[in-house]
């Protein structure tokens, strides 16, 4: 169970996880060591997973992103095994979702363009196998993107 300090701690490292422990343990009123044995006690229980960088995609020349939804071909045993193993191949591929309901499971893929998104759907994505049905929706404009839990 948190308790106040490790909250307090969860907050502020969400909010810049870039910060050294010295400077964590000073926006928590915490010594260095307090909050570093902290840190390690949440770690090693699995709340914090690591640290990540957030690349930005369209910097780097990828200005389509697409939220395809799979319905799989239920009648294949391992359906979903083999269509999770041959997306994980996919590059473009940045996120895979699976789901219970009418979708089986979501992919977010990113493109160059337009004509690189054709040719994406076109040779790796329809050749996915156990398709039993497939929505695309084109990627607009992200709203709103927090990762950052109400601590």
């Amino acid at each position: 169970m948190l308790d106040n300090t490790d909250r307090r701690i969860l907050r502020q490292f969400q909010a810049d996880p870039d910060l050294t422990t010295a400077d964590l343990a000073v926006r928590c009123g915490l010594t260095t060591a307090t909050c570093w044995r902290r840190l390690e006690k949440m770690q090693a229980a699995g709340l914090i997973e690591g640290q990540e960088a957030v690349i930005n995609w369209a910097a780097l020349g990828y200005s389509v992103e697409v939220s395809l939804r799979f319905t799989l071909d239920k009648t294949v045993s391992r359906a979903f095994d083999e269509f999770l193993a041959a997306a994980r191949e996919v590059p473009e591929v940045l996120e895979i979702q699976t789901f219970l309901g009418r979708v089986d499971v979501r992919l977010s893929v990113i493109a160059r363009d337009l004509a690189h998104y054709q040719t994406l759907y076109r040779d790796r994505i329809l050749t996915l196998p156990h398709i039993a049905d497939i929505e695309a929706l084109m990627h607009i404009a992200r709203i709103k993107s927090d990762q950052g839990l109400p601590l």
